[in-house]
């Protein structure tokens, strides 16, 4: 299936994947196409304009950056059946990564698109050349989970405007200075036929099943066969990852054969990094400095790729 662009502006150009399923996928696009491409997937309940300021700062340090709208969330389709699956997500994912070309992406993924992302990598279904994943693990605090849907489900019958909508968004990230003008929103929200504003994702995917207990295991067991260099970034505030789970991932990760391995900690600003891959130190580091300068940070831990990686480059 090819893409198609729908509109081009200051924000990127964006774009429409059909895919295999029949569903598209929306995105915005920046930087030049023959470079090296840094794919950004979304959280649960989140659209592809949480990475707008990262994509332009990726595109102006010579990256292509591709920031994606999970099925059933901002202008993506929604499951016509109202099926939302780790399996389903993977198979969106890989099918957007081969329509891009033949560069091998990296990958950065916050909360659900985190997950998407170490799932696709570690099972073997997107071979990218890097992944960052941003405030999730196998292992997360069941409280701190629960609260997301727990936002997600609340007025189902929408605002009656705008401003409406922000003491939630406020309660919810209490600790984020609330900004003075609430025309942000806009794209978080969709005006409905009836005049009033609802959240821009699929009630759907708020009232879906799953085994936390079986994804953990799921994921463990990714994490484990993951041999690309990896990122994972936890937010200092946050109360979805604990230290506990990035340690543990962390210990997952580490090779049990005898390969070279670099762990790499730093504050949350200014980002520091030492690793030898160009696509590590540079896309990483404007990752981190990106999402760190809006939730805080704790922990970095980078697992170096076994393999050779000075020869990396933006271009290649």
């Amino acid at each position: 299936m090819a893409s198609r662009n729908t509109q081009a502006s200051a924000n990127g150009v964006t774009r429409r994947w059909t895919l295999a399923s029949g569903l598209d996928v929306s995105g915005d696009e920046w930087g030049e196409p023959d470079v090296q491409p840094v794919v950004l997937l979304n959280g649960g309940g989140q659209t592809r304009h949480a990475w707008k300021g990262l994509g332009t700062k990726l595109a102006a340090a010579g990256y292509r950056a591709v920031a994606l709208d999970a099925r059933g969330h901002g202008d993506s389709d929604w499951s016509a059946d109202g099926v939302y699956t780790e399996d389903l997500f993977m198979a969106d994912l890989a099918d957007v990564v081969a329509q891009l070309g033949d560069h091998r992406p990296v990958l950065v993924g916050a909360s659900l698109g985190g997950g998407t992302a170490l799932l696709a990598v570690g099972e073997g279904h997107v071979d990218p050349r890097a992944l960052v994943l941003v405030d999730i693990a196998p292992t997360v605090e069941r409280a701190g989970a629960d609260r997301i849907p727990d936002f997600m489900r609340p007025r189902p019958e929408g605002f009656g405007s705008i401003e409406e909508a922000a003491p939630a968004v406020a309660e919810y990230i209490p600790h984020r200075p609330r900004p003075a003008r609430t025309d942000g929103l806009v794209k978080n929200l969709r005006l409905g036929d009836d005049g009033r504003y609802r959240w821009h994702w699929d009630p759907g995917y708020i009232n879906r099943v799953f085994d936390l207990e079986a994804r953990e295991r799921r994921m463990s067991a990714a994490a484990r066969n993951l041999d690309v260099p990896t990122l994972l970034v936890r937010g200092g505030k946050s109360d979805v990852l604990s230290e506990e789970g990035a340690r543990e991932f962390r210990e997952l990760c580490v090779p049990t054969r005898s390969t070279p391995t670099w762990r790499l900690q730093h504050t949350w600003w200014p980002v520091t990094t030492t690793t030898r891959s160009p696509v590590l130190s540079r896309a990483f580091s404007i990752a981190a400095r990106r999402r760190l300068a809006q939730n805080g940070a704790d922990r970095v831990t980078v697992r170096s790729d076994p393999r050779p990686v000075d020869s990396l480059s933006r271009r290649r």
